[in-house]
């Protein structure tokens, strides 16, 4: 059948037999929640840990921000600036830089930060009999959010990243703290139960969200703000209903939020020509818990490459980019 050269957490594990499951290879992380916390995940749908990441981490996730922005990794969208220009220039017109892991070493090493990852493999998939703990990543968020720039309307993340098993999930790092009046996260705890994804229309509110449309049909009045401190992170289920209003303060809202999933779960995030729905799998991911039983497929190569989401606050027109 032959062989691949197989990774997993960025190393290379050696040669695995193809269409083989490997189950020997696995990223051990520690065990960080209790049992309550768990349940509590399963239940409500987030679950907010506090401190996970220190002072001098949350620095070094401050200065990569401005060292990406200011074009300081090689890529497309966001070329070298000049030195002498101020953080609040470089950042003034950035809502979120999209993949920043695919060439910040920085950004890769807190996808794969073991408190963070050591959590995943305890409720990722928690709602799953069998479920052994293995977690991959497909995505990375770095929101900006400067004053006056827009939230997200309602909306849930497995409408844009499908995982077959309702596994999403987002660690969202608090690198600022986030408040009301900044425009932290508010969530509608339970939502995610059923497994039902909301239709969308358009919000009409161009002030308060971005251009992305907006999730109905529920009852938004039992929603509930995720104020937290800098260095807490926030996990909550690609099913769960979330949102975030407008940075109304006079300082940023910095946020990365990285997505997650099972492992075990095929990732049919784009079909192409040719391919059976029910086999697509992307594989630019990065395996951070556990086991990855597609270690036989390979990795696809990640372009050297992000994109960035801007705002009507200091642009006249709406960004062209949709969520992916």
């Amino acid at each position: 059948m032959g062989t691949v050269i197989a990774q997993s957490n960025g190393q290379s594990i050696g040669e695995v037999e193809k269409g083989r499951i490997d189950t020997k290879h696995r990223v051990e992380v520690p065990k960080v929640l209790n049992e309550e916390q768990v349940r509590f995940f399963i239940e409500n749908g987030y679950l907010i840990v506090e401190n996970l990441i220190n002072p001098v981490e949350l620095e070094e996730l401050k200065a990569d921000t401005n060292h990406i922005a200011r074009g300081g990794y090689p890529n497309k969208a966001l070329k070298p600036l000049p030195e002498d220009m101020s953080d609040a220039e470089v950042l003034k017109n950035i809502l979120c830089i999209h993949q920043p892991h695919y060439v910040s070493p920085v950004m890769t090493k807190y996808v794969k930060h073991p408190q963070i990852c050591g959590v995943l493999s305890q409720v990722t998939a928690a709602h799953l009999p069998y479920w052994d703990g293995s977690v991959k990543c497909m995505q990375s968020m770095l929101f900006v959010k400067p004053p006056q720039f827009q939230g997200q309307a309602w909306h849930q993340d497995e409408i844009y990243i499908p995982t077959r098993d309702r596994s999403l999930i987002g660690a969202w790092i608090a690198i600022d703290d986030a408040t009301v009046e900044n425009g932290c996260l508010f969530v509608i705890p339970g939502s995610h139960r059923q497994g039902y994804l909301f239709p969308q229309h358009a919000h009409n509110n161009a002030d308060e969200f971005d251009f992305a449309p907006e999730s109905y049909g529920f009852d938004e009045s039992v929603e509930v703000p995720v104020v937290v401190k800098a260095g807490t992170v926030v996990f909550f289920n690609g099913y769960l209903l979330h949102r975030s209003r407008r940075n109304r303060s006079g300082g940023y809202r910095r946020v990365l939020v990285n997505h997650y999933m099972n492992a075990w779960s095929l990732l049919p995030w784009s079909i192409k020509e040719g391919e059976h729905v029910a086999m697509a799998d992307r594989r630019k991911v990065i395996q951070v818990a556990g086991a990855d039983p597609y270690a036989w497929k390979g990795l696809e190569p990640t372009e050297h490459d992000v994109w960035l989401r801007t705002c009507k606050a200091n642009t006249p027109e709406r960004d062209e980019h949709a969520p992916k």
